[in-house]
């Protein structure tokens, strides 16, 4: 009849041990979520996230330093304001040849 003589279990204190240890382990797993977050806050490196890439719902993130900067697609086509700059030519060695509007091609040497 050792087991009724036992008085650890029917200690309350037990039970809050064992849930303070709990917290415990879910605050370190938090923890490593934290970390392992490309944006996370505590890092210095910088980082872009496409999220939903290709679709209309598409959103960008960027973080440069401690920056964060979130651009989200409206679904619509874009529409520039700009005006034609130049041309871009490709060689057949796969190099490009940027040419601005009205530039004046140099006469050759003699």
């Amino acid at each position: 009849m050792r087991f009724l003589e036992d008085d650890e279990a029917d200690d309350p204190i037990l039970s809050v041990v064992n849930l303070i240890d709990l917290f415990l382990v879910v605050t370190g797993i938090l923890m490593i979520v934290i970390v392992r977050n490309p944006l996370n806050p505590f890092s210095a490196t910088d980082v872009t996230v496409i999220e939903n890439p290709g679709q209309a719902d598409m959103r960008i993130t960027v973080k440069k330093g401690e920056e964060l900067t979130r651009y989200e697609s409206t679904g619509e086509i874009g529409e520039g304001g700009g005006i034609k700059a130049g041309v871009t030519y490709r060689l057949p060695d796969g190099r490009m040849v940027y040419v601005p509007e009205g530039a004046v091609p140099e006469p050759a040497p003699p």
